[in-house]
């Protein structure tokens, strides 16, 4: 065995749901041996740990029921669990020289505060990446946002290294702003794309021609926003000030309420924050629509 593979700890998951499963096989992947998949004994994903378990060489074990061995062990259930489960950990054996991890993105560190009293090295590790049932995204290119003790971010750093992430230091203040962060560029999307969708029907665009029309449009903006930034990708009437044109937007869509408040929120942003011509009639235009209360008083 390699020397660097000798001083690698073994790895226990607690909660292999979507973003526990694909963490796993990444691991295991990158040459981590997972050593144990830990779920609740009411949990609905028995069947599916025990899969996972059979490919990963790991076995699985009741949240409670056995201490777990010397290693890492990372927690990967939702947020509103996290501390359930780390002052149920804590009381199942001693955890000095011990390293463990949680993947929220909103809580600190401070989530595992149980284990840290009882002597483990905790930090909260945080993929920032999109985890859906149909597939295991690769964690390739993916940043990490890490904060914690000192021993236990340089044990998250070598992972992270292995992964082919890459590491971002978010201070703890920050760690809530950091995953809202986050949440506009994955499920405030995808909320954004419903909304889009909803003005498509209302345009009489068929659903099965929904993601085929707005696909070409998407896929350039966003490789312009990547490639150029914000104020480079930015195009459509508001760069040409052509306030006819918005006029009109605002008015069909009265028939979708909804998304005609995503549009007005997102007009005043673009006024705001990019490069619009005209600013001043489409600020009225706004205010005029039900704009915030703060420009109605401009």
């Amino acid at each position: 065995m390699p020397k660097a593979q000798a001083k690698r700890p073994i790895i226990s998951i607690v909660g292999p749901g979507r973003l526990g499963s694909a963490l796993a096989i990444n691991l295991k992947r990158a040459g981590w041996d997972i050593a144990y998949l830990v779920i609740r004994r009411r949990g609905s994903n028995a069947r599916r740990a025990a899969e996972l378990a059979d490919k990963l060489g790991a076995t699985v074990v009741w949240l409670g029921d056995s201490p777990l061995p010397q290693g890492l062990v990372w927690i990967t259930v939702p947020d509103d669990a996290i501390t359930g489960v780390a002052d149920r950990l804590a009381g199942m054996q001693e955890w000095t020289g011990q390293s463990v991890f949680h993947s929220s993105g909103a809580l600190t560190s401070d989530a595992l505060r149980p284990l840290r009293e009882k002597g483990a090295r905790v930090a909260s590790v945080h993929p920032g990446m999109t985890f859906v049932d149909t597939t295991a995204a690769t964690l390739k290119g993916v940043p990490f946002g890490v904060e914690g003790d000192a021993a236990a971010l340089r044990l998250a750093r070598q992972i992270i290294r292995d992964l082919g992430g890459t590491v971002v230091t978010i201070r703890k203040q920050n760690k809530v702003l950091y995953h809202a962060f986050d949440a506009f560029a994955s499920p405030m999307m995808v909320a954004l794309m419903a909304a889009l969708e909803e003005v498509g029907k209302a345009a009489g665009i068929r659903q099965r021609e929904l993601r085929t029309m707005s696909g070409p449009l998407l896929r350039q903006t966003l490789g312009n926003y990547l490639e150029y930034g914000a104020a480079g990708a930015f195009s459509g009437p508001f760069v040409r000030g052509d306030v006819a044109v918005i006029q009109n937007h605002l008015k069909a869509l009265g028939s979708v309420p909804a998304a005609r408040e995503v549009y007005l929120a997102l007009a005043r942003v673009a006024v705001k924050k990019l490069p619009v011509k005209n600013r001043a009639a489409v600020e009225r235009i706004l205010r005029g629509a039900g704009g915030s209360q703060a420009e109605r008083k401009a």
